[in-house]
Order: structure tokens, then C-alpha cells, then sequence
């Protein structure tokens, strides 16, 4: 007798009913990934935003956010005007993507793909890796890509803080995004010749925050320092909105390192876990180092060692053990800290160049460490679920190992060798039409001078003081307290 014939029924919740949903559609990749995207986003906006604004003393308020402001929006044009495909398309030059618009519908309604992506053996015509195709259209992976462009500019913009010109600043992103940023994105991720050479960089730690670091400390040194005032007191505003842009950007790292797997897949799973473990890690440490050496938890402290533990954990999130997140969280929380509180006050190079922010330590000596660490704790089961050179691992698994060790500090090299020359070619090339910094009567001033508006409406702060108003005002109020009143 015949076995019947099994029907299966596909709910129509999940059957692809219109040409907006095509088979190759992966409705819970392509959710996830534009929540990535969001939350990235809202690290910029308004999270380093809320941190610029309030971090920094209060005449330099409303200047240091709006840097932020308006770099994450130039490059949403840049981006998809020229700079996605620089970036993540066709293959121009080893280093370097093929520029052209993102803006077509034809190009952002298809399925996503990375066409330089794809791996081949060393005899060049066997695929080891196919080329990177996640389920979801090209538009997704556009918007994705570009929260990560913003935030590594607006990164930078830390280290520029109290004395660059706005003017300039508004010529330096666009310059920077597209001739430095899009070329450590390529050659790490868009399937240039450290992508296909084994460099790991699962989400960032060389691509956006090595560039970041590396790139404030060189445009720090060809703007200028700020006053001799602001250097030697620069007490942040409003400590708990400085919390507040931490936290933002803290749960933000949750997209951040978890959309990095361009799905939301165990590896993306792993990469959350591991990005938390090693950020808390880190600021624990961080905070106790505070403590034995000075005496006090430093809050602004504890949030460098939150961010130190953040980039750190970035280039190998979805790539380590667990275990492996809590060791790269006790490096980050110390060795950055070292450099920036005993190594940055003995070093003439350092004490001469003004890093406002301490961008150098917190995302270029933490992003260095994070790779570093990598090539010892990648894990090869978890390596191969993530990358396109196969039988990858860390140092500390022995084989291979040591060569990916190598890889990294190479990798590293690399993208500091090229910050440091194309953000000072930008530099003098902008310093030729407009001046890097602004100038010393208007840096008295701050934000009145440049942007025309203050932080905050406080009375005596830049207003002229008035004998009389303020005598009739004390008057008024001692009328009030024994319940006379009168019109005004």
C-alpha cells in the first residue's frame, strides 16, 4: 500500500506574497540588521552628541556637539553619493573600491553582495569562499555601512575638541571619509588584500577605531593645541549627561559588533556576549587602577575604561571565547590606562601634540591590543564560521597561529602607516584655503563667538553685568519672602 503524500502547509505569515518580499529574503536577517544599523546610529545621534556636549568644558558645549552633528550628516551624502562603493564594491586597486552612486533603485532593491568578497585558493581559480551575500537587498546593507562610516569620523572629532575651526572641519570630513576611511574599509572588509590575506577585523577595532585614533592624534598635531587655559582646566560641563552618552553608546556596541555577522546567527549571538563581558571587564579594572593610584573612582574614568573595552573586543567579538573577552577586558582596562596616564605625561611627542579626548588611547592603543589579542585567541571553530580563509586561529591554538599573530601587527601597520599620511595631506591641503584653527580671541570666547549661542542660560555667563538689574532683582525677592508682591 502506498505511503500518503505529506502536504506542507507554509503559513501565510511567512509565505513571500508580493514582489517586496523575494525568496531570497530573510525577513529576520534583514530586521536585525537595520536594528544594528539604528543602534550604531544612535551611538552618534545622540549619543557621542550627548558625550561631546558634556564632556567638555562648558564654552566649548554647543561647538564639540555640533562637530558631531554635522559630520553624521556629510557623510550620509558622501556615503551614498560615492562612498559605499569606494568602500564595498567593485575592485579599483588592491586598497580601494571602484567609486560610484548608491542611489538607484535598481542597485538597492537587489540582494545585497560584496563582489570583491569572493576567496580563492592560492591557485587562483578554486573558490574557497564565496563572495559575501547576506539575505536581505543592498539598501540594508548601505545604511548599515554608513552608521559605521559616521561614527569613526565623529570619533575622531575627539581629539579636535575646543580649537578646530568649524569651517575646516566641515571640508576635513568628506575629505577624510573618502580618502582614508573607505580604504581601510576595502582592504579589511570589502575584499581588498589584507581581507583576502587573513587580517581579522570582525567589526571594526582596526577599520574605524586604529583610523579614528591615529587620524585625530595626526590632524591634533596639524591643528594646533588649544588654549593654555583649556589645556590645563577643562572640567566636563555636566558629569551625568556624560554618563548618560555612554550608556548610549555602551548598548549601542550591541548592534555595533552584533550585526557584524550580517545575519543574526550564533556567531552574532557570540558576538554580543562577548562585547558586554569584555566592557565591563574593562571598566571594572579600569576604576580599580583609579582607586589604588589615586585614591577615588574617577567617573569620566570609568567611562574611558568602558570605551577602551568596547574597541578592544571589537576586532575578535564573534571570534573568541568567553573566557578570552574577560583576559582582552583586564588588558584594555590597564595597558590603555598606562599609556594614557604614565607613558602620555613622559612622552615630549605626546605632551606636544593636544588630543582632547585621549582618542589615541581609548580607540588606537585599544584597537591595536584587540587585534593583537585576536591573533592569539581566535578560535578556530568559531573562525570558521566567520571568515574567508579557512583553517584560521589565534597563536594560542597553536598550528597557524603565530602566522595570524603576525598578520595582525601587520594589518595595524598598515592602517596607521596610512592615517598618518592621508589625514596630514588633508590637512595642509584644507590649511591652504582655510585656517585649521580658530582664532586666539574667538577660543577666549568659545561657542558665543562661533556658533552665536551658549549651552546654557545662566545668568552672568556672558552677559554684562548690571549693578542695577541685579540690585532691583535681590530687592524683588526679598519683597517675595515676606509675601509682598508687586507688578512688572
Amino acid at each position: 500500500m502506498a505511503a500518503a503524500a505529506v502536504v506542507t502547509v507554509v503559513p501565510m505569515a511567512y509565505q513571500n506574497t508580493s514582489a517586496s518580499t523575494p525568496d531570497w529574503l530573510n525577513k529576520g536577517d534583514n530586521t536585525w540588521q537595520m536594528v544594528s544599523a539604528t543602534l550604531v546610529g544612535l551611538q552618534s545621534m545622540p549619543g557621542l552628541v550627548i558625550l561631546y556636549g558634556s564632556v567638555v568644558k562648558k564654552k566649548w558645549a554647543i561647538n564639540s556637539a555640533f562637530m558631531a552633528l554635522y559630520a553624521f550628516a556629510a557623510v550620509w551624502i558622501c556615503w551614498v553619493t560615492w562612498g559605499y562603493h569606494m568602500s564595498f564594491g567593485d575592485k579599483l586597486l588592491p586598497f580601494w573600491g571602484k567609486a560610484k552612486p548608491a542611489l538607484g533603485h535598481k542597485f538597492l532593491i537587489r540582494r545585497s553582495s560584496l563582489p570583491a568578497t569572493v576567496h580563492y585558493y592560492k591557485d587562483g581559480s578554486t573558490v574557497e569562499t564565496p563572495m559575501i551575500a547576506p539575505f536581505y537587498p543592498a539598501a540594508t546593507m548601505v545604511y548599515f555601512q554608513c552608521s559605521f562610516a559616521a561614527i569613526a569620523v565623529i570619533l575622531l572629532a575627539g581629539s579636535l575638541l575646543g580649537r578646530m575651526n568649524i569651517k575646516a572641519w566641515m571640508a576635513f570630513v568628506p575629505l577624510w571619509i573618502t580618502f582614508s576611511y573607505t580604504v581601510g574599509a576595502f582592504s579589511l572588509w570589502g575584499g581588498g588584500f589584507l581581507f583576502h590575506w587573513g587580517v581579522i577585523d570582525y567589526s571594526g577595532g582596526y577599520v574605524i577605531h586604529l583610523s579614528s585614533g591615529i587620524g585625530g592624534l595626526t590632524a591634533a598635531y596639524w591643528v594646533g593645541p588649544r588654549t593654555n587655559a583649556d589645556r590645563e582646566r577643562f572640567p566636563p560641563n555636566n558629569v551625568l549627561l556624560v554618563m548618560a552618552g555612554a550608556g548610549l553608546l555602551w548598548m549601542g556596541w550591541t548592534g555595533f559588533n552584533g550585526g557584524a555577522a550580517y545575519a543574526a546567527n550564533i556567531d552574532s549571538s557570540m558576538a554580543v556576549l562577548n562585547t558586554h563581558i569584555c566592557a565591563a571587564t574593562s571598566l571594572l579594572t579600569w576604576t580599580t587602577l583609579d582607586v589604588i593610584f589615586f585614591g577615588k573612582p574617577s567617573v569620566v574614568g570609568a567611562v574611558q575604561g568602558m570605551i577602551t573595552g568596547l574597541v578592544c573586543i571589537t576586532p575578535g567579538a564573534g571570534l573568541v571565547e568567553a573566557w578570552a573577552a574577560i583576559v582582552m577586558g583586564i588588558l584594555s582596562g590597564s595597558i590603555p590606562w598606562y599609556t594614557m596616564m604614565v607613558i602620555h605625561r613622559k612622552w615630549a611627542l605626546l605632551q606636544s601634540i593636544d588630543d582632547t579626548l585621549g582618542v589615541f588611547h581609548t580607540h588606537a592603543v585599544a584597537g591595536v591590543l584587540g587585534g593583537a589579542t585576536t591573533g592569539l585567541f581566535a578560535e578556530p571553530a568559531l573562525c570558521s564560521l566567520f571568515l574567508p580563509v579557512t583553517n584560521s586561529r589565534g597563536g594560542f591554538y597553536g598550528g597557524v597561529g603565530g602566522y595570524q599573530f603576525a598578520k595582525q601587527l601587520a594589518g595595524a601597520a598598515f592602517v596607521l602607516a596610512w592615517n598618518v599620511v592621508a589625514t596630514s595631506i588633508i590637512c595642509m591641503a584644507i590649511k591652504l584655503f582655510i585656517p585649521l584653527r580658530i582664532s586666539d580671541e574667538e577660543l577666549l570666547i568659545g561657542d558665543d563667538a562661533v556658533h552665536g549661542e551658549e549651552a546654557y542660560a545662566l545668568w552672568g555667563d556672558g552677559d554684562t553685568y548690571d549693578a542695577t538689574r541685579h540690585d532691583d532683582s535681590r530687592h524683588m525677592r526679598n519683597m517675595a519672602s515676606v509675601g509682598v508682591t508687586q507688578d512688572v
